[in-house]
């Protein structure tokens, strides 16, 4: 016993390390690029020439933003509350919202706050591959025109290669984003070695007095403060993909010591009279390292912008899973692991929204007042449903949750009202296109749901359809087939409509429901319940989670497992093809939603292909439904 305890023990601390370092590629490749541009956009509200006081000031805001927002909030309290291993904004609604019911509110903020993630999509890559890229001022300040074009082409290749999948490129971004943290630390050591003073900024009077005397400046520049925590949310979304240690130990152990070296190093060579104009970033790189810096940054700002749209792509998934947006073609890119996926609309929609910020805008200094005002409401959104977890998850007192919840509603709070004076500078970018992608999700669901309230009010009784196949005028043909249906306890509109009009059915039937659930992943006790109805009709429902994708063929396979007569290799699936139209009696939703509605479904990806049912073996039935 104790040598095979001890053999096991060595391989579960190298697993750890490995998703630790996979982590970094991942999880940490925005918040760990943001010392590209933040202290550069803080102390451009100073001027440029800003003194000790400012500079400590700055510096000491920035450090202990890090430590609120991203050690305290995120790795050690939001990840502490997960659902079944999931971790994000749309987990957290699910866990609290979905779960109980009758929580509208709830769903409309959390929602709110995941579709400002779209916009932050967006403006990521943008200003992450601009910032890298305008280094090269520092080598020769002619080389300034080909930032823009260069960074439009980058942009524009990492899109274009996302139906290839990222698989093997995944494998590498650990060991890069490793390296430029390693980097940067050494960087940020050199500078904090010509002014070793400037850890004063650790005491965090230097921030409060630099907020309180700057007035309203002063208040303004947390905008700029808020982008060294961009990335914070993504280590509570990305928490299902490597579990919490693995990202708690990449903070701890590399990213929370290489980003304050970092930040301590430029705001040191600013005391020691380096000039603000430019990259502060660059310019602790020694002269002779500054082309293969550049090079390693863009790859490191590549990296981060990948994480973005993964995650895209991701929160999409969930999304359709839950019902808030239509279905759309999901690829499969990897079988190695499920997050490795491609969705092509959400790829092109980005790209499009991406290459036009980066045109538009310019230049990372202008992109930087776009960005952050989608993150800091998000995490608003955040620590409120925390504080409701805090009381409902953990059963915290309402004086403790009102105490820790209430230091990041204040903190979330300052950011988002200083990040709100720069909607006209460009913040009303991303605020636009999550009202677009909020507006969408509204839409989808309300349709959704008058489709369903419309099916159930026309459904014929179970009983009904059964005493009518046991009066000998419907004839029983060999072969199987397959109905999905949303009905749990009546006849499948489908199979009602084909009885009726063709007086005929298979000999052996399974009427199959697909219930995706609010939880991640499902127990496998749970996952199927089998009903036998009558002589050769069986009635399932499969139940999966949301983050998880129904694979028909392995249903059909444990159906047949439960005691289910179906031939499975002579199936044929029976799927509705619904075509909506305005309700005559002035009693549906209103036109204009219907309307929206009914463009959406029409380009919704069809239901026997989001399922990747085989086409020869598909029966489409259309019909019409007033809503």
């Amino acid at each position: 016993m104790s040598i095979e305890a001890t053999g096991a023990e060595p391989q579960s601390k190298r697993g750890l390390g490995l998703a630790s370092v996979a982590a970094l590629g991942v999880v940490f490749g925005d918040i760990g690029t943001s010392p590209l541009y933040t202290l550069k956009t803080v102390l451009d509200y100073t001027g440029p020439h800003p003194d000790a006081t400012a500079t400590l000031g700055a510096l000491s805001l920035i450090l202990w933003t890090l430590f609120l927002v991203t050690t305290v909030k995120y790795v050690n309290v939001a990840m502490r509350i997960d659902n079944d291993g999931e971790g994000g904004i749309i987990a957290l609604m699910t866990l609290l919202g979905v779960r109980r019911h009758q929580r509208p509110l709830i769903v409309a903020a959390a929602l709110f706050g995941a579709a400002l993630i779209y916009g932050d999509g967006a403006i990521t890559p943008a200003i992450s591959v601009l910032s890298a890229l305008e280094g090269v001022e520092q080598i020769a300040p002619s080389l300034q025109t080909y930032v823009l074009p260069a960074a439009t082409l980058i942009l524009l290749a990492l899109f274009a290669a996302q139906p290839f999948g990222t698989a093997a490129i995944g494998r590498a971004f650990g060991p890069i984003m490793l390296l430029w943290f390693a980097v940067i630390a050494a960087l940020g050591a050199y500078g904090v070695s010509q002014r070793p003073s400037v850890f004063a900024a650790v005491n965090p009077l230097y921030g409060l007095e630099y907020l309180s005397n700057g007035g309203l400046q002063g208040f303004l520049v947390l905008g700029g403060v808020f982008l060294c925590v961009t990335g914070a949310e993504a280590l509570y979304a990305d928490m299902g993909h490597f579990g919490p240690t693995p990202i708690r130990l990449s903070w701890s152990l590399i990213v929370f010591p290489a980003l304050i070296l970092n930040y301590a190093g430029q705001a040191a060579i600013v005391l020691a009279g380096a000039p603000t104009e430019g990259n502060i970033f660059y310019r602790l790189c020694p002269t002779p390292l500054l082309t293969p810096m550049i090079v390693l940054a863009t790859i490191a700002t590549v990296i981060a912008s990948q994480s973005i749209i993964t995650g895209a792509f991701s929160m999409t998934r969930q999304a359709i899973q839950l019902g808030w947006l239509p279905r759309m073609a999901i690829t499969q890119t990897s079988a190695e692991g499920y997050g490795q996926i491609y969705v092509g609309a959400v790829n092109w929609i980005l790209m499009i929204v991406t290459l036009g910020l980066t045109i538009g805008f310019g230049k990372s200094d202008n992109l930087a007042a776009a960005y952050g005002i989608a993150v800091s409401a998000t995490m608003l959104m955040t620590s409120v449903l925390l504080f409701i977890a805090m009381r409902e998850v953990w059963g915290w007192p309402i004086a403790g949750a009102g105490a820790v919840a209430g230091l990041f509603l204040i903190v979330d709070g300052a950011f988002l009202a200083a990040n709100l004076a720069k909607v006209m500078q460009g913040g009303w970018v991303p605020l636009l296109l999550a009202s677009i992608v909020y507006g969408v999700m509204w839409i989808w669901h309300r349709g959704a749901t008058a489709v369903r309230d419309q099916v159930i009010a026309q459904q014929t009784p179970l009983s009904a359809m059964i005493t009518e196949l046991h009066s000998g005028k419907i004839a029983r043909v060999p072969g199987s087939a397959v109905f999905f249906t949303r009905a749990m306890d009546q006849t499948p509109p489908v199979m009602d409509w084909h009885v009726r009009k063709n007086r005929a059915l298979h000999e052996s039937v399974l009427a199959l429901t697909l219930t995706v659930l609010s939880i991640p992943w499902t127990d496998p006790d749970e996952r199927l319940t089998v009903q036998h109805v009558d002589d050769k009709f069986w009635r399932a429902e499969a139940r999966r989670g949301f983050m998880e994708h129904p694979d028909i063929p392995e249903i059909l396979r444990e159906c047949k497992a439960t005691g289910v007569g179906i031939d499975l290799d002579d199936v044929t699936f029976y799927v509705g093809a619904e075509t909506i139209v305005p309700r005559e009696d002035g009693k549906g939703i209103p036109r204009w939603q219907e309307a929206l509605f009914a463009a959406l479904g029409r380009n919704a990806e069809r239901i026997s292909d989001y399922l990747d049912l085989p086409c020869d073996q598909v029966v489409e039935i259309g019909r019409e439904i007033e809503i």
